[in-house]
């Protein structure tokens, strides 16, 4: 993966996983490592982001990187009308890699092709999240011990959602049971169901959640994501489908653990956060060490001993 760009779950391998998965378990137990002080960092969020952008820049700074970039395209030559083109190759006169979002899809494939450093591609519209699909492994494998032989319930918005997406392509590569509970407007979509297919792996598909949760060792939830509507009128016929009570995981297997790719908003309620079944804020956390692990082998820095 050195001097090669992330765009997509597509780009590395079962074997890139597991390299990634395990340099995040060294940074977990050592996370300040000043292995990319000769380092800069660009983090270019055309759309809004926390957890992404903020664990991006605190895995490079622990490791002794300089960040620079933006939040807000409004107070940057975006808001002139530079085109993406100009402004990948302007930063990439600044920096040595660039961690990008932004709400087109294909915006980080076109990066990757213009750019002269590296692009991580942090979310590109519906598309990919690959580097959360990451960090969603590497949650998984510590919670449960391994990533083969699981069913994994996936609730909410799998049309849109990025983070489904690229999570179930990669959980292809395993022995995986998929459960898929969504309102039919939300339905994984072909495209992504074709490698759950391939693969010859069985998904079962659901409209009610209170179905899955007995029999599932994770479920992850998603948020309806309102701004990927065209019609308002849709939105607000889905957009409280699905919401976890405390009281629902009475009945769950002992090992279930609830992910979440986060921001929630009316899909888990406060009362799951004390449940020790409830993980999402640790799974959160474990993207500093996923991200330290990913800019550490694509600049080639050697972790040391």
């Amino acid at each position: 993966m050195r001097n090669n760009s992330l765009v997509s779950i597509h780009d590395i391998t079962k074997a890139d996983y597991e390299t990634i998965l395990n340099l995040a378990e060294k940074f977990e137990t050592n996370p300040k490592r000043k292995i990319l002080e000769d380092f800069v960092v660009a983090t270019l969020f055309f759309e809004p982001s926390t957890r992404t952008r903020l664990s991006f820049e605190s895995a490079a700074s622990r490791l002794g990187a300089k960040v620079i970039g933006f939040s807000d395209t409004t107070s940057t030559s975006v808001k002139k009308g530079e085109s993406l083109k100009d402004t990948i190759l302007m930063v990439s006169n600044y920096s040595d890699i660039i961690v990008m979002r932004h709400p087109k899809e294909g915006s980080a494939r076109f990066a990757s092709e213009v750019s002269p450093v590296p692009i991580i591609n942090a979310g590109d519209g519906s598309n990919q999240h690959p580097t959360q699909c990451l960090l969603d492994l590497y949650s998984i494998r510590k919670t449960q011990k391994k990533l083969d032989n699981l069913h994994i319930a996936f609730i909410g918005d799998l049309k849109y959602g990025r983070t489904v997406h690229s999570l179930v392509i990669a959980l292809t590569n395993y022995q995986t049971t998929f459960h898929l509970v969504s309102p039919i407007e939300l339905k994984l979509p072909s495209s992504v169901k074709r490698y759950i297919k391939e693969k010859n792996l069985e998904y079962h598909q659901y409209t009610e959640l209170e179905d899955v949760i007995p029999n599932v060792d994770i479920l992850y939830m998603t948020r309806i994501q309102q701004e990927r509507f065209a019609d308002p009128l849709e939105y607000e016929r889905v957009k409280n489908s699905y919401v976890l009570r405390n009281s629902m995981l009475e009945n769950a297997k002992k090992n279930l653990r609830v992910l979440h790719p986060l921001p929630r908003v009316n899909e888990i309620t406060e009362d799951v956060d004390d449940n020790p079944k409830a993980y999402y804020f640790d799974q959160a956390r474990n993207g500093v060490f996923v991200r330290q692990a990913l800019l550490a082998t694509i600049l080639g820095a050697k972790l040391g001993k």
